[in-house]
């Protein structure tokens, strides 16, 4: 048995090597599943809505979160949540919605709801949950609302599709650009290293909050929001790509002097395949690490700006702007509930964190 196991390993290729080690990882694993299902819920965001994220009521501001009641009186399985009614605070005399249990409205699976774009491409009105014979102000409000009426759970599912999909169109962005200028710099040397090194050092050097607010700054107010988010994408990678860089052009000088590229070399083989055919695929996976290290620093950095009114705006709905809403006491006194936009940012963030130390621990499989 273990001379089989030994054979297996002497033929296997590196990404069989890797993956082996990596699946030893449990923790790992269990992020990788955990992120899986973080980007399957973005990708059917507005499907997983219950209301329009966008739609205001004043009749629904700060209502608690509420729960599905999966039996009726008579123990028949029919899910339904509790109706709202405006009770009449005697202190301040405002009219104040709450839950009535004395009404229920019951829910639909697969109904018709606002029309969206499946994936961007396919017009529909279906949605997970809907309400049959809803009044004005009723809803499924698994999260509860904010000041404006609008239901967090909803504005969570989209705020999730779009913070999620910056991260991964800013680290696209920043890894060609770090595979290309590293590479660049590691193989013809001399001053195009230096200059391309001397720039990476300007722009590590560039103190970051200040920069930020320029480019904040910079951005038209009357741009749309699909221009601010790929501007802010952009502006990210720009700033994103120098350790990859770094890192990319160690691994060339180090390989450079190995025996499988001198001995491709000498056989004639052009510059071009030396780099794509030997070079990168004996340390992609130590690329794949560094970006699954990138990725939650880009959805930091996306969060931050956004929660400081530098990144994406309102109407656009991301983690941070959903965070801003949590920024004041007075308000959290009122509706705790609205703090519950940061545990996806945690969450997400640790399982990157984890996915990248067990690619990290994978990516040397002889080690």
């Amino acid at each position: 048995m273990a001379q089989i196991d030994s054979e297996k390993y002497a033929v296997a290729t590196q990404l069989q090597l890797t993956w082996w080690r990596f699946r030893r990882h449990r923790l790992a694993m269990v992020s990788m599943v955990l992120l899986f299902a973080c980007y399957l819920l973005a990708a059917f965001a507005d499907f997983l809505a219950t209301t329009d994220p966008h739609a205001t009521d004043a009749r629904t501001s700060y209502i608690a979160p509420q729960g599905i009641h999966l039996f009726d009186d008579d123990g028949s399985l029919r899910p339904h949540v509790y109706g709202i009614k405006g009770v009449r605070d005697m202190k301040t005399f405002k009219l104040i919605y709450t839950i009535d249990p004395s009404r229920k409205v019951y829910i639909e699976f697969f109904g018709q709801g606002y029309e969206y774009d499946l994936f961007g491409l396919i017009p529909t009105r279906v949605h997970l949950m809907t309400l049959k014979d809803a009044e004005r102000g009723d809803g499924i409000y698994l999260l509860g609302t904010d000041l404006l009426g609008r239901d967090l759970w909803s504005r969570l599912m989209v705020a999730t599709r779009v913070s999620l999909t910056i991260g991964l169109v800013g680290v696209t962005i920043s890894l060609f650009l770090g595979v290309l200028l590293g590479g660049i710099s590691a193989v013809y040397g001399g001053i195009v290293d230096t200059v391309i090194q001397r720039t990476i050092e300007v722009i590590r050097s560039m103190p970051t909050i200040p920069l930020w607010l320029g480019l904040a700054a910079a951005l038209p107010n009357d741009w749309s929001v699909l221009q601010i988010y790929f501007a802010i994408t952009i502006i990210i990678s720009l700033l994103a790509w120098t350790d990859l860089a770094r890192v990319v052009r160690g691994k060339f000088l180090a390989l450079k002097e190995e025996d499988f590229v001198m001995a491709a070399e000498l056989a004639g083989a052009s510059q071009g395949r030396i780099i794509f055919r030997h070079m990168l695929p004996s340390f992609a996976s130590h690329i794949i690490a560094a970006v699954s290290l990138a990725l939650p620093a880009m959805i930091i950095s996306e969060t931050s700006l956004s929660f400081l009114g530098l990144g994406l705006r309102p109407p656009a709905i991301s983690w941070g702007i959903l965070l801003q809403d949590a920024q004041n006491i007075q308000t959290l006194a009122l509706a705790p509930w609205l703090l519950i936009s940061a545990i996806p940012v945690v969450v997400v963030i640790l399982a990157f964190n984890f996915l990248g130390d067990g690619l990290r621990d994978a990516a040397d499989p002889y080690g």
